[in-house]
């Protein structure tokens, strides 16, 4: 059986994002579900946000889908479309290679618990429309829009 057990899967609070995008994701903290069950070519995470926090800096990605589920709390979902109130079994979907900005933003007084599935596609790049920040899956490092690397996270 494949059963995973969530009390000994490591919470983590890291981000690769440089500064200064880490601290939208202050508040932030993720179990690499997928990982802990030795899956590779899908990403799964269950993430919490604190009262503030957000998932991510807003972005699409040109060959990765993505799907989210919210288990507990109220998040707001934002998207090119909009802002959208999310509860617990509330879902949405993100098509690779459409670009529609999105990520979860907690604006509530408690705790907010999502579920997220990813592919994993090396050749993967995200973009974010709201910020100077590009992510290349192939080299694994963000840049600034105009391709000029970010330094690494120390």
């Amino acid at each position: 059986m494949s059963r995973l057990d969530l009390s000994s899967i490591p919470v983590l609070k890291s981000t690769g994002y440089p500064e200064p995008f880490a601290e939208l994701v202050d508040g932030r903290t993720r179990q690499a579900l997928g990982e802990a069950g030795g899956l590779s070519q899908l990403g799964v995470n269950l993430v919490e946000l604190q009262p503030g926090a957000a998932s991510s800096q807003r972005h699409w990605h040109s060959h990765e889908e993505e799907f989210v589920m919210v288990v507990s709390g109220e998040l707001v979902l934002v998207t090119d479309e909009g802002e959208t109130l999310m509860r617990a079994g509330d879902c949405a979907a993100f098509p690779a290679g459409r670009p529609n900005g999105h990520h979860l933003l907690n604006r509530s007084w408690g705790a907010g618990v999502f579920l997220v599935a990813g592919t994993r596609v090396k050749e993967d790049v995200a973009t974010y429309p709201d910020v100077d920040l590009r992510y290349d899956g192939a080299t694994d490092s963000y840049a600034h829009k105009d391709g000029t690397p970010y330094p690494p996270r120390g």
